[in-house]
């Protein structure tokens, strides 16, 4: 018997139910993990000037104790990153990962049959590789690497002894290149205090203050201790900017690059009892999830649109440009916390242009001494990267916002704290530099939720190793 649907999703469990930087963004994705791009980095590399990092993690909100089927990339998900340096909105370079598994041994229950030491070990039951194809536009379309494998989830000291050293073995070398990719698990770098921001809005450290108040608490890191699967790519600066060199002028209108990454399903899903119990994809692909800045559907963009807007390229939101222009919280927020947030108050009929330069066309020359990431009047939400700034020696967490140009929204780093940044700009910190004679309320510049970044690793893919099942971290 076979069953058709056209809806192109489906479900796979996961531990949580806290929506994220996009984790959860909206209702349609939130059923489907696997294609749910949850967050977005891109950096200058700290430890390579010449090269860019971008991080695109899915598969959020991985419990470390999974089996015995644990987590995986979607064989039946094409994942994209995409790179527009032409100011319009639209990918100029695309890098598309497609994944295949293969199961060595079909008569055992077991992800694995004994420890794991290697990719290729007897013992690594369920095994993933996958391809990854660079295209350009209006240009060739070619293959880069092929048949890489992907590392076994972390299960623990007996499964995955040497872990670290087992994920580093599928850090892979592009000889096209000089870049590097990987693909697979990596503990979760994204923090921060959700039950607390989505209980009503409740902003520390002044939960007090809300309308229906509450004492003092330390923040709760909503991420601690959680998973996610990792797509990254380190590559030279010159692959993607659109005169194929490394700008060393910060005011270059060539120095800015906007990112984005997408996944995509077949229109139909088909499950056939003949055809060993599964779903396949029939007919063109649909996307059915993207993301360029974190908290950009799940925050600016009202419910009843997130699956649309999961569904458009960025070239497209102009549609949304209203959302960014005057944002519900930045209404609410006075309400919330009366007296607070006076002068806030007075801009809720105001259209916000500093966060639609931030969000939607990056900030042009002239804003913020020394820096720009204006990628032209196109509105669209790309994470806007000036690869001219070299990597911060001593990061502050609070990105541009705190003085580090190398941070966000200039790209985004594993340690920046999007979620203080974003708060504070929507509180009214960021609308001085459209509206000099504004004096933003003095507790907007202290939004703060209580947690901080967790460790991440020295060199690519940083991403850090993941939690095993069998062990607890230290608190």
């Amino acid at each position: 018997m076979t069953v058709t649907s056209s809806r192109p999703f489906k479900p796979l469990s996961g531990r949580g139910e806290s929506a994220m930087s996009s984790h959860r963004e909206a209702p349609e994705i939130s059923k489907d993990p696997v294609a749910d791009s949850s967050d977005l980095y891109a950096f200058v590399s700290p430890d390579r000037p010449g090269f860019v990092t971008i991080i695109a993690n899915y598969v959020p909100l991985q419990g470390p104790a999974a089996g015995p089927n644990f987590y995986e990339f979607g064989d039946d998900v094409r994942y994209e990153i995409n790179i527009s340096n032409r100011g319009d909105g639209r990918a100029d370079i695309t890098y598309r990962f497609e994944f295949d598994t293969r199961v060595q041994n079909p008569n055992t229950f077991l992800y694995n049959t004994g420890p794991i030491t290697s990719l290729s070990d007897a013992t690594f039951n369920r095994r993933q590789t996958y391809s990854v194809v660079r295209r350009e536009r209006g240009g060739r379309t070619r293959t880069i690497a092929k048949d890489l494998a992907t590392p076994p989830c972390n299960i623990g000291p007996r499964s995955t002894p040497d872990y670290a050293t087992l994920a580093a073995s599928a850090v892979y070398e592009l000889s096209s290149s000089d870049g590097r990719v990987f693909a697979g698990q990596r503990a979760e770098s994204f923090y921060a205090d959700l039950g607390s921001i989505f209980d009503l809005g409740t902003l520390r450290p002044f939960q007090n203050l809300h309308l229906i108040p509450s004492a003092a608490a330390v923040g709760v890191n909503a991420l601690a201790q959680l998973n996610v699967h990792t797509i990254a790519l380190e590559l030279p600066i010159s692959e993607l900017t659109r005169r194929r060199d490394h700008p060393t002028d910060v005011n270059d209108p060539n120095a800015t690059i906007g990112i984005w990454t997408a996944a995509y399903r077949r229109t139909a899903n088909v499950f056939d009892s003949r055809k060993d119990y599964r779903f396949e994809g029939n007919g063109s692909f649909q996307q059915v999830s993207r993301l360029g800045n974190p908290l950009f559907n799940e925050v600016i963009v009202p419910m009843g649109f997130k699956d649309k807007w999961n569904a458009l390229p960025p070239e497209n939101d102009d549609q949304f440009l209203k959302y960014a222009q005057r944002p519900e919280l930045g209404r609410l927020l006075p309400v919330l916390y009366p007296g607070v947030f006076p002068n806030l108050a007075t801009l809720a009929d105001t259209d916000r242009a500093d966060l639609v330069a931030i969000l939607l066309t990056g900030l042009p020359e002239g804003i913020v001494a020394g820096f720009q990431n204006f990628t032209g009047p196109t509105y669209a939400d790309l994470l806007r990267l000036n690869v001219a700034i070299p990597a911060s020696s001593s990061p502050n967490n609070l990105g541009v916002v705190g003085g580090d140009l190398a941070g966000f929204p200039n790209g985004r780093r594993l340690e920046d704290n999007v979620v203080a940044i974003e708060l504070r700009a929507i509180a009214g910190v960021t609308y001085p530099l459209v509206s000099p004679d504004y004096s933003p309320d003095g507790a907007a510049s202290l939004i703060e939720d209580g947690t901080g970044p967790t460790p991440s690793l020295p060199t690519f893919p940083f991403m850090n190793t993941p939690y095993s099942g069998y062990e607890v971290p230290a608190a």
